[in-house]
């Protein structure tokens, strides 16, 4: 790392990645800097939330599976240039978890190149909003400080304490995907068990709870989201790939408890719903001690 620069001077960014699943009016507010994920057909490939989006991804998923890449060389690379251009001195770069993607690494071996200015890069071993509550955590503490390192400690505290639930209809996906990671599949396929599925320390998916049929699962899901604002004050985030009106109906219990702190709402990066599917709902919480 390079030098500590003079306060006075010091100027923050954040950089993420179209994992986040923040909606544009919040990456605008915050002047976040996303690099985008790479949705590949087999004679085709757009940049994720840039060319296509994810309800188009979803739509598309039943004619043809497509795969997801990281972000190429050159644009994280623009993104880091156009930053130094703004006379930024301090980059915190927080990234979909380096067990579902190779986006972290790559980022970290071009932040080695900028030897101008001092870049964290940090592996949240999370995703979808889980991603984007930890990248919203750090722009807010950049605004309350000049001091990177407060702001890289807020970040990280933040992916310690976010946990992350989400519903399937299926597993099939994640199976095509190669991403099962620690979740058991076949037999639960056969007894209509619906996994609720989360991200361990290592940053891949494993089974939280396996529930039968779709209806009993949204209940759990309800339940989940119930057992974290009774324990404490919590702002919390709805994501959904193609499901809406069952996210809907978690987002309405979510806005109406009185320890909800804030709520997000979002569709879930096609990053994450070609390995999942369609009919995805996700929870994510991040306990609060203040209101």
């Amino acid at each position: 790392m390079a030098e500590p620069i003079n306060s006075q001077e010091t100027k923050i960014a954040i950089v993420t990645d179209s994992a986040c699943d923040l909606e544009p009016e919040i990456i605008r507010e915050y002047g976040i800097e996303v690099v985008p994920l790479h949705i590949i057909y087999h004679d085709r490939e757009y940049r994720d939330r840039v060319d296509i989006s994810p309800q188009e991804v979803y739509d598309f998923l039943e004619q043809e599976v497509p795969k997801t890449s990281l972000p190429s060389p050159a644009e994280i690379q623009a993104v880091f240039n156009r930053l130094r251009e703004q006379k930024v001195t301090h980059i915190l770069a927080l990234h979909l978890s380096s067990g579902l993607s190779g986006t972290y690494q790559a980022v970290s071996l071009i932040a080695q190149e900028f030897k101008d200015m001092i870049i964290e890069v940090v592996d949240t071993k999370t995703l979808s909003m889980g991603l984007g509550m930890t990248v919203i955590e750090a722009a807010r503490e950049s605004r309350r400080t000049l001091d990177f390192e407060q702001v890289v400690a807020s970040a990280k505290k933040a992916v310690e304490q976010i946990k992350g639930y989400y519903v399937l209809s299926t597993l099939e996906y994640l199976k095509k995907g190669g991403r099962i990671g620690y979740v058991a599949g076949t037999i639960g396929e056969l007894l209509n068990l619906k996994p609720i599925i989360s991200i361990n320390e290592e940053g891949k998916y494993f089974t939280f709870a396996k529930v039968r049929g779709r209806e009993q699962s949204l209940k759990r899901l309800k339940q989940v989201l119930l057992d974290h604002l009774k324990e404490s004050i919590a702002s919390v985030a709805i994501v959904h790939g193609g499901s809406e009106a069952e996210a809907r109906n978690l987002e309405k219990i979510a806005r109406e408890h009185p320890n909800t702190k804030e709520v997000f709402f979002g569709q879930v990066s096609p990053a994450l719903g070609v390995h999942t599917g369609p009919g995805l709902v996700g929870l994510l919480v991040y306990p609060s001690l203040q209101k």
